[in-house]
């Protein structure tokens, strides 16, 4: 059995439209966020995708923001895709009480701002993803915005740049 290489930023470039699009919509669930990327294409650099990246976060409508938020389940939830499962790796573990407190504060935190607790859960266990989520409970919701995008703009990072460097079986069947 063959084994899978990396996509690589050539690998990237070399794919239609089409392929690209579908894969960056598997990095994030806004579709103008994938268009703003595409637009960018080709890159000459990882560097030039991952600013391009980030201005288009920079640059959504609340919309958009909205469609992006659509593709992350809340943190402590059931992950109802691979990337979220793989980055909540660590709520996966946690103990019934943290997981509790976490299903509580998400609530807290979704009744005050109106979506879901976006944060960059990788690498980062249940009870410091809590204690992130409690202290930005005390933000007004302007700041929880710019803080949310941000946080947005890492997690799009973290799966374009694993896109690019490790195996993955979906490109090679793509139309």
């Amino acid at each position: 059995m063959p084994t899978q290489r990396p996509l690589g930023l050539n690998g990237f470039n070399e794919l239609t439209d089409r392929q690209r699009m579908a894969l960056l919509f598997g990095v994030c669930s806004s579709t103008g966020w994938a268009r703003q990327v595409l637009a960018g294409a080709p890159f000459r650099d990882v560097d030039a995708l991952m600013d391009r990246a980030d201005l288009a976060v920079s640059e959504l409508s609340d919309a958009e923001i909205d469609a992006a938020l659509d593709g992350h389940p809340r943190i402590g939830a059931r992950p109802d895709n691979p990337s979220s499962a793989r980055e909540q790796a660590g709520v996966a573990e946690a103990d019934a009480d943290v997981r509790a407190q976490l299903a509580m504060r998400n609530r807290e935190y979704e009744d005050k701002f109106g979506y879901v607790y976006l944060v960059c859960a990788s690498g980062r266990s249940a009870a410091e993803l809590l204690a992130i989520l409690t202290e930005r409970l005390g933000n007004d919701a302007e700041t929880e915005r710019r803080v949310m995008r941000n946080e947005l703009a890492k997690i799009n990072r973290t799966r374009l740049q694993r896109l690019l460097t490790e195996p993955c079986a979906e490109t090679r069947s793509m139309p």
